[in-house]
């Protein structure tokens, strides 16, 4: 199940600034839209939201697919280290590290 703010993500088509557009609030029965100042839609309605629940939970699994990569990855400058050693050395690497942490398609 997807969190509410990735549904909010995938209704806007952008992330937007959590802290000062779209407050989210959890009163213990779950999360709710404590604040909605986004000027480009209006806010949505529950069943909205839950509309978008398969595509929210393709952008939060993707999202952990990210975070899972970028530790594989390491830093950039040991990315770029490796590239001027051995570019094809660090090509399959990279490309190990995608096909086993594939993400969702469209």
């Amino acid at each position: 199940m997807s969190t509410l703010d990735k549904k909010v993500i995938v209704y806007l088509g952008r992330t937007p600034d959590f802290e000062k557009e779209i407050r989210i609030a959890d009163d213990g029965l779950g999360q709710y839209i404590k604040e909605w100042n986004a000027t480009d839609k209006v806010k949505p309605t529950d069943d909205q939201l839950n509309a978008l629940e398969s595509e929210a939970t393709k952008l939060e699994n993707n999202a952990k697919v990210d975070a899972t990569r970028r530790t594989f990855y390491g830093s950039w400058n040991e990315q770029l280290d490796e590239i001027y050693h051995n570019i094809d050395d660090w090509k399959a690497r990279i490309k190990k590290i995608k096909d086993d942490n594939p993400k969702e398609s469209s």
